[in-house]
């Protein structure tokens, strides 16, 4: 498939043109408006059910600074690492119910904000490494990770974190004021704000629905007297990046469930690069497009590697800004470097992460609600492309049975061993597991399928 010429596309800079500065900053604070929730609100998150709340302004600065690293990594492209577009880099949420289960599990062993921390930044480093690999054979896993595997992951993880989204709606896990009418009322008007927002027929306040729901209700949580500054503003003037601060730490039981993510993100970013490929006017389709997804998904593991270096959570590229892209019509990879300054100059000061630090509980959970049942509808979306024969609504019905299940009746492994505990208890990796190994059960290798195709033609 060859490139479109100019002609025939409705973008106004092409993938290689370069707009002017004026044009470039104003598209590049667009698309940072697009993703800047997505990507400090699961440290916001991991930060409060963890309890790391004296770090939270240093790690949503360092979120969004190695966000902003990464975004440039893949916009400029170094050799074979970057797909060379607008592959806005950010946290993932696919990573946040298997980070929660091992940090809640160090802590519950009588573990040390700090070692909580060495142990996540360990894990999600050497995990970077299963991407890392994974973009070389991107191709060949076709088989084993079908669409009905990623489709049956993401739907787990938007539907276990759901329970998490509603928690922090009600007050927070712990919290005193669970369920109190104050969590409710602020929750609440966060969750309309996104819908009505949402609905609106103006793109960019479509695409801004969360943040615009979030700003809505931090002012009501605020003028009710739920935030707080006390002590917040007392912060050093620039974010130095420490590598490791936090020390290293590991555990080969609590791996599994984050190798599990890492290689189902390594599918999810090929998608989403296919995704922009088409939005962009480049092929989809041949040599050049799987070198560009295969540099793309090398990109997201190196990122992810140097967001645990820098105490961090792994990184992603982000969907909604292909609809920016649309959007504005600006194509051009360099607006890559804008929102990779943007985000940067964003983390350096962490008075910026101690603000974000006082959003309420409710704010967050009345936003990331929509954000996680946006996750597992995506999930069904994906499934929804298969052709469903009974095999595959086998492999549907056995992998959401088990995974859901550890998650509603966690005792249901607490006389197995101490690694089959780490490993299963996450609904994620139960369901991720169970479908691909039914995959490879139930699913014909291709020679298989293509003697089974000639004898039924030779039949008819």
């Amino acid at each position: 498939m060859s490139e479109h010429p100019h002609g025939d596309t409705e973008l106004v800079y092409q993938l290689e043109d370069r707009p002017q500065p004026a044009v470039a900053l104003y598209a590049g604070l667009q698309h940072v408006l697009a993703s800047f929730v997505g990507i400090i609100t699961p440290t916001l998150i991991i930060g409060g059910v963890l309890g790391l709340g004296d770090y939270l302004p240093y790690l949503i600065s360092m979120a969004l600074m190695v966000s902003g690293v990464g975004t440039f990594i893949q916009a400029r492209r170094f050799g074979p690492v970057g797909a060379g577009m607008i592959c806005v880099q950010g946290t993932s949420f696919a990573f946040l119910s298997t980070i929660l289960a091992a940090g809640l599990l160090v802590k519950g062993n009588g573990g040390t904000p700090e070692q909580v921390m060495a142990m996540l930044f360990g894990l999600c480093l050497v995990g970077a490494l299963v991407e890392i690999v994974i973009s070389q054979f991107i191709g060949k896993l076709r088989r084993v990770i079908t669409p009905l595997v990623t489709g049956v992951v993401v739907t787990t993880i938007g539907v276990s974190l759901i329970k998490v989204g509603m928690t922090d709606l009600a007050g927070g896990f712990n919290s005193p004021t669970l369920g109190h009418w104050q969590n409710l009322l602020v929750g609440g008007t966060v969750l309309i704000t996104v819908i009505a927002f949402n609905r609106s027929k103006h793109p960019m306040l479509r695409i801004s629905s969360i943040l615009i729901g979030i700003l809505t209700g931090y002012l009501l949580a605020s003028a009710m007297g739920m935030v707080s500054l006390e002590g917040k503003l007392n912060q050093p003037l620039i974010s130095v990046p420490i590598p490791f601060r936090f020390g290293f730490d590991f555990d080969w039981g609590l791996f599994v469930p984050v190798a599990l993510i890492y290689a189902i993100t390594a599918i999810e970013t090929a998608g989403d690069i296919t995704a922009n490929c088409m939005v962009t006017k480049q092929p989809v389709e041949g040599e050049s497009y799987l070198q560009r997804v295969k540099r793309g998904i090398l990109g997201d593991g190196i990122n992810s590697m140097l967001a645990a270096v820098f105490t961090t959570f792994p990184n992603t590229t982000f969907s909604q800004n292909n609809s920016v892209i649309q959007i504005t019509g600006i194509a051009s990879r360099y607006i890559g470097y804008y929102i990779a300054l943007i985000l940067v100059l964003l983390g350096l000061f962490p008075i910026v992460g101690a603000l974000l630090s006082t959003i309420p509980k409710p704010v967050i959970g009345g936003a990331t609600l929509v954000m996680f049942g946006t996750v597992a509808a995506a999930g069904i979306k994906i499934i929804a492309q298969e052709r469903l024969d009974r095999h595959k609504l086998m492999i549907m019905a056995v992998s959401f049975g088990t995974g859901l299940g550890v998650m509603m009746v966690p005792e249901v492994l607490k006389q197995a061993p101490a690694i089959v505990q780490s490993i299963f208890s996450s609904p994620v990796t139960t369901s991720g597991i169970t479908a691909v190994v039914m995959t490879l059960l139930f699913t014909p290798a291709p020679a298989k399928q293509e003697r089974a195709a000639m004898a039924q033609a030779e039949a008819n």
